[in-house]
């Protein structure tokens, strides 16, 4: 199981190959005070022959000076190499160590369990592909447990191998060992974490940490050190988007001028077509130059330079990707961000943030909420304090080039420096929302607690009888090209002609108007739909059919219109049609403008279109005909009683 092979000793550049082609795992052990995770890491190194013969005496001798075990050496002081650490008996700071096997190389970060060195751990998990939790078999699952857990599915790893410690204190008990599984699974299934395992071992004697238990004959599971040297992690890497951040212009004579750096993810040959953004300007991979010569191709985490087919303007912080896979390039987002200064966050304060290669001047503009890690609540919160973590809204000076986080771990991430101190103040993964839950004016009071609606001396019952109409309003949402002011027409057509009262709104036509303040942001668009709903709501307290067609991408804006209409008369249609049909039909050209422009806010293209979860009604509009679309509509008016 340990590093130690034959060919050390005869043939030392054949070793050392084979060192280098094996694969490299980095993993945390993180869960409650006292858990063992820094035993279990002491463990690990001991069984596998990692701990050279000094090391050991001076651990023994550790281990009689401060008392921590009764018998034989405390292996957590192979970890724990702080003063204080040793005295206390706990983990303050993150500790690396190193060490492979046959199969595999590893690092090791052991970060600490307390809630105070919160920062700490996320500094330790942050480049980790995996998390052992460790949970204490005698007290079970705890609310740092829980904290952890969380701090690890926020931070994208996707294996946990869930530890249950200490099982010779409830006397290798299956039962304990079950209960303690259902509870974790439990609470778990909130969280974003792909691939969770469960084993019963003892750090301290060894039980399933290296070799199998004599005392858990019920486990038929793996080992730990099996399952760290087998899991797979190659398909976790982000090969799909080709990210480049230019880290040096490099001109080292008259005749060569290359792009170096780092490939963030993705794959890239010679030939690709690619965009240098934020400039947007179109170019081609002529050659692929490294230290040992030219490549066919690269991939993440290569070192690399790329020489293109043109002389184009880039610089360091700029970022090469292909030119039909772009991320987003905006001044402003969400983001998760994780406080590490004892000075609060105040919304407002102006840092720097590092992105890529990239550093710019920012703010943290909002705070939307605060999330209590033991609980996972949300909590309104006007400031930050030292380990906290909130949702806020970050302001950049300049356009950055991201992508979200859960997609992209490299491109999605950035810290927050101090312009003062040049400390690190922040961690923050950018989320794949917009900069609002809504957008616009949805939950703002009126200007004055003195305003209210004009009451009408015709009752509702009233105009329903002079109509002979129910008032709903039917909001056609879909992709811009979907068909929806061609069906609202033809809605509106057949409706008339039957001796119905209606009137059609749409999001350009709002815009003409009522809305010609907005711009295409997530939050204009949510802006533009609200107030598209007032109107709606107008019009229904007439007695009138109102047929809305509006992008409205978001599912919680829509939600937010069905309460300002009336959720019992708001109906919603999806027109569903695949973008490239979106794109074929689309007379405004946005898709073409976002493509040749770099346009960030085109929904389902450059941003996210999230469809309606349960809608009223779905039309595939890239099969059906309108005047079909349209006798299914009228079929969903009659069956909820709209006609008398």
């Amino acid at each position: 199981m340990s590093h130690q092979s034959e060919l050390i000793a005869t043939d030392i550049d054949a070793y050392l190959a084979e060192h280098e082609r094996k694969d490299l795992l980095r993993f945390l052990t993180c869960g409650s005070v006292d858990d063992g995770k820094s035993t279990l890491i002491g463990r690990l190194l001991h069984d596998s022959r990692m701990i050279y013969e000094d090391q050991l005496s001076a651990i023994q001798r550790d281990s009689e000076r401060h008392g921590t075990v009764s018998t034989g050496p405390d292996l957590a002081l192979l970890v724990d190499g702080l003063k204080a650490e040793r005295e206390q008996g706990i983990t303050i700071d993150v500790a690396y160590r190193y060490f492979s096997t046959a199969r595999r190389k590893f690092i090791i970060a052991d970060t600490p369990g307390h809630e105070q060195y919160t920062r700490n751990m996320v500094t330790g998990a942050s480049t980790c592909d995996l998390a052992i939790i460790l949970i204490d078999a005698a007290r079970g699952v705890t609310t740092q447990t829980r904290r952890h857990s969380f701090l690890v599915s926020l931070l994208g790893i996707r294996h946990v191998i869930v530890a249950v410690n200490k099982m010779d204190l409830v006397d290798w008990s299956q039962e304990r060992f079950e209960e303690i599984r259902r509870e974790y699974e439990a609470f778990a299934a909130r969280l974003e974490i792909d691939d969770v395992r469960f084993i019963p071992i003892s750090a301290l004697s060894g039980d399933n940490v290296v070799d199998r238990s004599a005392h858990m004959p019920w486990y038929e599971g793996s080992t730990l050190m099996y399952l760290l040297e087998t899991v797979h992690i190659a398909s976790d890497r982000n090969l799909i988007d080709f990210r480049f951040p230019v880290q040096l212009v490099l001109r080292p004579d008259a005749t060569f001028r290359g792009f170096s750096g780092t490939v963030a993810s993705g794959v890239v040959r010679p030939g690709d077509e690619v965009l240098v953004l934020p400039a947007r300007t179109p170019t081609r991979i002529r050659r692929i130059v490294t230290a040992d010569g030219e490549l066919d191709e690269a991939f993440a985490p290569m070192a690399i330079t790329l020489v293109l087919a043109d002389e184009v303007d880039a610089s360091r912080g700029d970022m090469i990707c292909h030119e039909a896979n772009r991320p987003t390039v905006r001044d402003r987002f969400d983001a998760m961000v994780v406080w590490m200064a004892t000075e609060p966050l105040v919304p407002g304060r102006s840092c720097l943030i590092k992105h890529t290669t990239r550093s710019a001047t920012a703010q943290v503009a909002s705070i939307r909420y605060r999330i209590d890690v033991n609980t996972l609540h949300r909590e309104p919160a006007p400031t930050l304090g030292l380990n906290e973590i909130a949702r806020c809204e970050i302001r950049v000076n300049q356009p950055l080039t991201f992508d979200p986080y859960g997609r992209n771990r490299a491109t999605g991430a950035f810290i927050l420096i101090d312009r003062l101190t040049n400390g690190t103040v922040a961690a923050g993964m950018i989320l794949d929302r917009g900069t609002d839950d809504a957008g616009g004016h949805w939950e703002t009071a009126p200007a004055s607690a003195a305003l209210s609606r004009l009451d009408s001396r015709v009752t509702a019952g009233e105009r329903a009888m002079r109509f002979g109409q129910r008032p709903v309003t039917i909001l056609l949402t879909g992709l811009a090209g979907a068909g929806k002011k061609t069906i609202a027409r033809a809605l509106e057509r057949t409706l008339f002609d039957e001796g119905r009262a209606c009137a059609v709104i749409d999001g350009q036509s709002m815009r003409v108007g009522l809305s010609r303040d907005l711009g295409f942001s997530v939050t204009d668009r949510g802006e533009n739909l609200r107030r598209g709903a007032e109107v709606a709501r107008f019009l229904n307290d007439a007695g009138l059919i109102c047929i809305a067609a509006f992008v409205a991408p978001r599912d919680d804006a829509r939600r937010k219109a069905a309460e300002v209409v009336g959720g019992d008369r708001f109906l919603v249609v999806h027109l569903d049609a695949p973008l490239e049909v979106c794109r074929a039909r689309d007379r405004s050209g946005v898709y073409d403008l976002a493509e040749r422009e770099g346009m960030a806010d085109v929904p389902g293209f450059s941003t996210a279109y999230e469809p309606p979860v349960e809608p009223d009604l779905t039309l595939a509009t890239d099969r059906e005909a309108p005047a079909a679309c349209v006798a299914r509509i009228m079929q969903l008016l009659a069956e909820r009683g709209t006609f008398d």
